[in-house]
């Protein structure tokens, strides 16, 4: 009698267990079909998230800035955050195959007036120190919103009827671009315009030497120098940039594109 009373009890727990067993395999949290459903809509938003991740990477690589080119010598590419493309003296280098919006000219020397080496948009707007000079005083221009001042340059080689400088602007930033000159009177009052930018010559054959140069931008007072036109018939010396010994100094290499700020 015990031993069948035994079996029912043992029965009864088994069935019991068996109960609890089926109703937790039930419940909606454990079911399978629901785990595999958690798990795609983890995965779908893991996904989305990595999405707008690489749209944001791609923006930010697409987002607009200005640069600057310097292609060796005098020469010269700049690029305005709205694609804008500015030749300053074109002759050095390499990197004329983007198209020119604009062509600087500072005078008619060889070495600062290849205009042809570079491919021009329809419409490229040409000024050189003809039209910079015209009527005898130093003109502005304001060419798809960029403003180009023309000023003096000058030394013994390079007549001041003959030769300009440029100060442009470009999305808000000022870039002083000497040509071919020595100190001039004009450059006392650069302090007042802010410029962010100077590219000085310092060959010292015929233009200043480095460190005229350099006394030429302490007195500009511009955020960051750049020496150019380093040294007769090569793209750019190193030692000659390295005597250029003036505040703020930024030397670029002949072909190196810098990213340019306020």
């Amino acid at each position: 009698m015990k031993f069948k009373i035994y079996i029912i009890l043992i029965l009864a727990v088994l069935s019991l267990l068996l109960f609890a067993c089926q109703a937790k395999v039930e419940t909606p949290g454990n079911n399978n079909n629901d785990v595999s459903g958690n798990l795609d809509s983890q995965i779908k938003d893991e996904q989305e998230k990595q999405d707008d991740n690489d749209d944001n990477d791609e923006t930010s690589e697409k987002e607009a800035v200005t640069k600057m080119l310097y292609q060796g010598h005098a020469s010269f590419r700049i690029t305005a955050s709205d694609g804008t493309v500015i030749y300053l003296d074109p002759y050095a280098g390499d990197g004329y195959d983007v198209p020119a919006d604009i062509i600087l000219v500072t005078h008619q020397h060889n070495d600062h007036n290849n205009i042809k080496l570079v491919t021009q948009k329809e419409g490229c707007k040409i000024t050189s120190n003809k039209e910079a000079l015209e009527g005898g005083t130093h003109n502005t221009f304001s060419v798809k919103n960029i403003e180009i001042e023309a000023v003096k340059a000058e030394n013994n080689n390079h007549n001041p009827k003959d030769c300009v400088g440029y100060i442009i602007t470009v999305d808000g930033i000022k870039i002083y671009f000497a040509g071919d000159t020595s100190k001039t009177d004009q450059m006392d009052k650069f302090s007042e315009k802010e410029i962010d930018y100077a590219l000085l010559p310092c060959d010292g054959v015929y233009n200043m030497n480095a460190e005229e140069a350099a006394e030429c931008a302490k007195i500009i007072g511009a955020k960051h120098n750049i020496p150019m036109h380093t040294k007769v018939g090569e793209l750019f010396d190193r030692e000659i940039a390295e005597n250029f010994d003036a505040p703020d100094r930024l030397i670029a290499e002949a072909g190196e594109e810098i990213i340019l700020s306020k």
